[in-house]
């Protein structure tokens, strides 16, 4: 079968061309088409789906009537919330706690060093502080903004009262429109957030407008001590305030103020519409009498909002900006493909470009849960921003990516503090932060370092993106000194330079006092090193020598019985795994559950010094014994890439559709995050958010509603198998012949 691509050698296009007068139009991909036939139509409520709106710095979640008016009526893990990448709050600290109330002494190779490090939940009851830096600054929710419906005999109104529901999240053009009956007559609602500022904007048609039965509602909670999922508190009104600034025909100006944390907002409407207090921290939007159309908008800032936003002309610039998105960006089409799966494949693809848009694409790192809710407080993990955001820079976006690069370069003397405290060089960057860039305390976040390398591979698919010297001066002094971690966090030991321990690699469940050698981090140290090296290059410097010495010193991968071992301090692992013992019931005896990190080595990296033919045995044996129902949304495109790399196209679009408990995608595009559990276990409320028993079955417990690192993850492999990687020479490497794809705009991997 014809197997279209839009990038090709020189050679070969001309060929076609001779061959082919109409390449161009076999080509193109009609982008709205793409897009639309992936809108997502829902008739009832999903308690687990609801729909987001947002611009990459704040998210809005939606249920059946557009806005967010029977929050009750969805699961506790899938909140209706308003957040925004900025909006942090911290309670009070009179016992002015800070993050050196969390080191603890730890014995590195005779020297102590202080990490922040919660070895226990018991150690955080002895030690207040822990809790306390681990908690703050976190994500709270802005406000509310929904209808207040009213019957005509006065009965309350429940979601069940909403009938002949009908709503479309429309992609190309950015909207969410829903239609539904209540009472017997019909709402039409519009939905949408504007592209540049913060705000909700909503228009409204209904006979209800009319007699006052339909009006919208503004509201504003505090922040709950309970903050995952959901941080909103709305029983206790006097713990925060809500002050009108000004007010003018159609708008009203508002300050709010949580503690010590301030923030502002705006509430506009038709001119002759009325918005009026009724409550301390509530507001009613009501149409002028007689009118069935209504308009309005809900903004947020950090800065006083001086000015009403007009909602028709916001939604044309919704529809501008995002038919730009789909335009501009990368994009690979499926549908000539007779596989089943192709079409599924393409709905996972577009409603992940369209997701991690909203929830990954902030001026910092996004937390797994994006906007959508909050798990560990609202606070990021360093070591998951590739899986949410590299991917940006390969589809077309890569502005989107740049806008939380900021956080590293305004931080980086905070890493270059915290690796001198270490006795090394450069900058260590931490797993779990806020804006601050604290380090939060946990049993793995001190010991975490597979994100140290992050900022090297960023700012490679960045000046990839853009092949100039402003790239490379803007980022060269975060590709420097990152390496610089790199090169003299190992120690030597037996003529090699190795890393660890104290050491817990990105496979979470090893001791970190005894864990030596990871394989995907001494691969992925080689590959920042190297990279920092062709960055010298490309600038008219020399390479430098020290960090040469130490990439022909540093411990090969550690292999045995033909295999890549997950860490060198663990020889037998193997033999262990595929024990009877461990194979499929992995406990804390066994170690061949969570992530398969060590398939990263060549997959998510080129594989520098990795035998192909080792990979292909050591994932073929992975395959065969690995606890799958304990891994991870992102685990499942990292194996396929590691599949396309050895040239398996089928077993890569497998692993992309592996029947895993956190590998099932909801018809928002969204997965859950499920953990496994004995059979019998409690479920209770954890760091990460509220878990409970799960209709997936027995054993499981639900952790999440959504965990957009699945979504950042498919976009990385499908980068990687529809455009390829440095010296690949396949147009199409990744997917099996038989499929048709059409790849447009996509650049490859190193």
């Amino acid at each position: 079968m014809l197997r279209n691509f839009s990038v090709m050698p020189l050679i070969i296009f001309s060929v076609v061309l001779l061959c082919c007068a109409d390449i161009a139009k076999a080509d193109h991909i009609g982008r709205q088409q793409w897009v639309s036939r992936h809108n997502v139509v829902l008739k009832a409520i999903d308690p687990h789906a609801p729909l987001m709106l947002g611009n990459g710095n704040i998210g809005f979640t939606a249920d059946i009537t557009g806005l967010q008016s029977f929050p009750q009526a969805y699961a506790p893990l899938a909140p209706l919330l308003i957040e925004t990448q900025w909006a942090w709050h911290s309670f009070p600290n009179p016992q002015h706690y800070s993050a050196k109330n969390t080191l603890v002494p730890v014995e590195v190779r005779g020297k102590t060093q202080f990490y922040p490090y919660m070895q226990s939940w018991d150690a955080a009851q002895k030690n207040p502080a822990l809790n306390y830096i681990r908690e703050n600054p976190h994500r709270f929710s802005l406000g509310r903004f929904g209808f207040e419906f009213r019957h005509r005999d006065g009965r309350p109104v429940v979601a069940a009262d909403i009938e002949q529901s009908e709503q479309k999240l429309d992609l190309w053009r950015g909207v969410l429109l829903s239609r539904f009956r209540f009472d017997g007559e019909w709402i039409e609602v519009r939905t949408f957030v504007h592209p540049g500022r913060d705000a909700i904007a909503v228009t409204v048609s209904s006979p209800l407008l009319a007699d006052g039965r339909l009006r919208l509602i503004a509201k504003f909670p505090g922040v709950s001590p309970v903050l995952n999922p959901d941080p909103s508190d709305w029983e206790h009104p006097q713990k925060h305030v809500t002050r009108t600034l000004s007010r003018k025909p159609g708008f009203l100006a508002l300050a709010r103020r949580i503690d010590d944390t301030c923030y502002y907002a705006g509430i506009s409407a038709d001119a002759d519409a009325a918005i009026t207090p009724t409550g301390p921290h509530r507001f009613e939007i009501t149409a002028p009498g007689g009118s069935t159309h209504l308009a309005a908008a809900l903004e947020f800032s950090r800065k006083p909002v001086t000015g009403a936003l007009n909602p028709s002309k916001t939604e044309a610039a919704v529809a501008a900006h995002w038919n730009r998105f789909w335009s501009e960006g990368g994009a690979v089409d499926l549908s000539g493909s007779s596989d089943p799966r192709a079409l599924e494949l393409e709905r996972r693809i577009v409603l992940s470009l369209y997701l991690t848009a909203i929830n990954g694409a902030g001026e910092v790192p996004p937390q797994e849960e994006g906007l959508f809710s909050n798990s560990w407080n609202g606070k990021f993990h360093l070591e998951m921003h590739p899986w949410h955001a590299a991917h940006f820079a390969l589809w077309g976006h890569p502005e989107l990516l740049e806008r939380s690069m900021g956080w590293y370069l305004a931080h980086l003397a905070d890493a270059k503090a915290r690796a001198h405290m270490h006795g090394v060089k450069g900058a260590w960057w931490p797993k779990m932060v806020g804006p601050d860039g604290v380090d939060s305390p946990s049993k793995v976040s001190p010991f975490l370092m597979w994100q140290q390398p992050h900022p090297i591979l960023f700012a490679e698919l960045l000046y990839r993106a853009h092949p100039n010297k402003e790239t490379l001066q803007h980022y060269s002094t975060l590709v420097s000194e990152t390496a610089d971690l790199l090169a003299s966090y190992p120690h030597r030991e037996n003529g090699k330079l190795v890393l660890g321990p104290p050491l817990i690699p990105a496979q979470e469940n090893w001791d970190p006092m005894t864990t030596f050698n990871p394989a995907f981090e001494l691969a992925y140290f080689r590959f920042g090193i190297e990279t920092a090296q062709k960055w010298r290059e490309r600038a008219g410097l020399k390479r430098r020598a020290d960090w040469d010495a130490v990439l022909a010193e540093l411990s090969p991968l550690p292999q045995a019985d033909g295999l890549i071992l997950p860490a060198g301090s663990r020889p037998h692992f193997w033999q262990e795994a595929a024990s009877e013992a461990c194979r499929g019931h992995a406990d804390k005896g066994c170690m061949n559950l969570d992530h398969p990190s060590f398939l990263m080595a060549f997959g998510y990296l080129p594989g520098e010094g990795v035998s192909p033919a080792v990979m292909a045995r050591t994932l073929d044996e992975t395959m065969r014994v690995w606890d799958l129902r304990q891994t991870w949304g992102w685990d499942y495109p990292m194996m396929a890439m590691t599949a396309a790399r050895l040239h398996r196209p089928e077993q890569a679009i497998e692993l992309l559709f592996y029947p895993g408990k956190n590998n099932q995608w909801g018809i928002t595009g969204m997965t859950p995050r499920v953990h496994t559990v004995e059979h019998g276990a409690s479920f209770v409320p954890t760091a990460a958010g509220i878990e409970t028993a799960s209709p997936d079955g027995p054993g499981y417990r639900r952790a999440a509603e959504t965990y957009f690192p699945s979504n950042g993850g498919l976009l990385l492999a499908v980068a990687l198998m529809s455009a390829g990687w440095d010296g690949e020479t396949a147009a199409i490497p990744g997917f099996p012949e038989s499929w048709s794809v059409r790849v447009d705009g996509i650049k490859p991997l190193p």
